[in-house]
């Protein structure tokens, strides 16, 4: 597993930073933690986002 962070594009601001084996499964994780059933259902407002994979090694 790779740590993924994701920030909302428009400000900066961390969404949710966690371990997901790709980019689309972090996306998904980060919607279900906001109570939606995966990316694709949060309101266009709220898909503006960046995904960084974090080194931390």
């Amino acid at each position: 597993m790779t740590i993924f962070q994701i920030k909302q594009a428009a400000t900066g601001a961390v969404l949710w930073t966690g371990c997901a084996a790709d980019e689309q499964q972090a996306l998904d994780a980060m919607a279900r933690e906001a109570g939606y059933a995966d990316f694709a259902a949060l309101p266009e407002p709220l898909r503006g986002t960046t995904v960084d994979r974090l080194n931390l090694g």
